[in-house]
């Protein structure tokens, strides 16, 4: 720990890892919150009734986890966060705004993040439509690194603010940094109690501190050791009320630890089995909020008592969260100085992004992506692999095999310690995802392996990392849709469709390079009977 607090990059691979390091600076010096508060009230008093956020990943997570679990005073603006280029999803929050009292937030780090970058030229278009060209600055702000193309665009435009984020903390570690402090402020959340939690973990994770008595070391060594042992599908256990922190865990742990062919893999909103459900790979953290009745709590002693790895945390209430932020940044940086793997880069989602680009580039060139052969057509359903994956599902299914026998055999694929992977580029909708939960739990119940969720773009911030550069044991099936109700971007060449579809191919592309075991199945128009019909096949069942 005092290599960690003193920024010794030899605690991971000597690399750039002291660069990355400013999170911790953060836990030192309370946030400045006089001028949030005083642009918070500026806000109230113009009639803002809603704050739409856009962005991604470490910019987008903690502000999105914090409004859902935190109380937000009377009165407050009510945040939504947009994080995808679904043409659905993108039309659904806008139809739910009402823009002449919105006021949008445009986070990016870099600055130059592709999401965020069309959903803003969207969005000015919209606004302006409304508002009028001269008033439009006044309802945006931007949260950014200094000098990053995003502060440029946002002065130009005379953005109403423009807060600094710190060069040296990345993304998934700038929770208490502007990116996550500033949305949670101005929708009326109490950051100051949340900072204040922190800064106490902080405390008991310092370099004095002795390791047993560590919080973050503690649980680092856990998962960086169970990682290495072959528990390395971390099953996060919460209690109702802070479930919403799953996602912002699994992107710090899966983008942290996952490359290499190492890492862990985070296994979240899986329903609780019971113990014959799991295999010898999973390691369980249980979040437990106090005061809240837990009535799985039977079920987690019968995983101890069968001999499961079981890690469990307290937190005495809400704003314990901030609390939580410390320890799982201090544990995260503990478990790659265990695996030896730098816990700040993110190798495997830059690749997604150079394939998507390029993809994106020969749509604008040529108004079509590259032609694809599918494998096998059936019920309005569509199999595509690459070559060597459909040689060797044929293999097992059969020269003949329609769509329901490829998916089965892919299925089978899996083994014991494995983990299936539904990576759905598609409206982010509760219909949607409960399909999907039902198909994962399917999946365990029929194989005994750990399932996972993702909604495209989103996941590509996310767990995307872990599963292109971490341990090869995933089987994946992407899922596609058409879109029929595509939007155009404003002086772009594109509509965001043609984005959702060039990051989908991109996606998949770098799997395929990197000898994972992928399909995708495109849905066509019918999105929810395209899924009802994957979903029998995947899971078995009759019509």
């Amino acid at each position: 720990m005092g290599r960690l607090w003193a920024k010794d990059a030899s605690l991971w691979t000597s690399g750039d890892e002291s660069r990355w390091l400013g999170w911790l600076d953060l836990l030192l010096d309370p946030p400045e919150t006089g001028a949030l508060g005083e642009l918070a009230s500026q806000l109230r008093g113009d009639g803002i009734t809603d704050l739409l956020l856009l962005g991604m990943g470490g910019s987008s997570l903690a502000p999105e986890v914090l409004s859902r679990v935190l109380p937000a005073s009377d009165g407050a603006p009510t945040l939504h966060v947009l994080d995808s280029t679904d043409p659905a999803q993108v039309g659904r929050i806008e139809s739910g705004l009402d823009l002449s009292r919105t006021l949008c937030i445009v986070s990016s780090k870099s600055g130059t993040t592709l999401e965020p970058t069309i959903l803003t030229e969207y969005f000015i278009d919209r606004f302006e439509r409304v508002l009028g060209p001269d008033q439009v600055g006044s309802r945006f702000l931007a949260i950014t690194d200094p000098d990053s193309a995003l502060e440029t665009f946002a002065r130009e435009r005379q953005f109403r603010a423009v807060l600094p984020g710190v060069p040296s903390v990345g993304g998934r570690f700038s929770a208490l940094s502007n990116f996550g402090l500033v949305p949670s402020a101005l929708c009326g959340l109490d950051v100051a109690s949340l900072f204040d939690r922190a800064r106490i973990m902080a405390a008991r994770c310092g370099a004095e501190v002795q390791a047993g008595q560590n919080p973050g070391v503690r649980l680092g060594l856990a998962l960086g050791l169970a990682a290495a042992g072959g528990r390395d599908k971390v099953t996060l256990l919460l209690s109702p009320t802070i479930a919403p922190l799953g996602g912002w865990l699994e992107q710090l742990l899966a983008e942290s630890t996952g490359k290499h062919g190492r890492g862990v893999i985070p296994i979240v909103d899986e329903s609780l089995g019971a113990p014959g459900d799991y295999g010898a790979d999973r390691l369980f953290v249980v979040m437990r909020l106090s005061g809240e009745s837990d009535p799985a709590s039977g079920a987690i002693d019968e995983l101890v008592v069968a001999g499961h790895s079981v890690v469990e945390l307290g937190l005495e209430d809400r704003h314990d969260v901030g609390a939580e932020f410390v320890r799982w940044e201090v544990a995260t940086a503990v478990c790659g100085a265990v695996l030896s793997v730098n816990p700040f880069d993110q190798p495997d989602v830059e690749a997604s992004k150079v394939a998507t680009r390029e993809l994106a580039e020969t749509y604008e060139r040529a108004g079509a992506f590259p032609a694809e052969a599918p494998v096998a057509a059936q019920d309005g359903l569509t199999l595509y692999a690459d070559a060597d994956t459909a040689e060797a599902l044929k293999e097992g299914a059969g020269p003949a095999a329609g769509v329901g026998e490829l998916l089965a055999a892919h299925v089978g694929r899996l083994r014991e310690g494995d983990y299936l992977a539904l990576l759905a580029y598609l409206d982010m909708t509760p219909e949607h995802l409960a399909v999907l939960q039902r198909m994962r739990h399917a999946v365990r119940a029929s194989h005994g392996v750990a399932t996972s969720v993702g909604f495209g773009p989103r996941f590509l911030h996310s767990t995307g990392q872990a599963f292109k550069g971490g341990p090869d044991t995933g089987v994946f099936v992407q899922i596609t849709a058409d879109d029929p109700n595509d939007l155009p971007i404003p002086g772009r060449g594109y509509t965001f469709g043609a984005v959702k579809t060039a990051q989908a191919l991109g996606d998949f592309r770098v799997l395929v390079a990197r000898h994972r075991r992928a399909v995708r199945v495109h849905l066509g128009h019918d999105v929810l009977g395209g899924l009802d019909r994957l979903e029998h096949l995947v899971c078995g069942t009759p019509r």
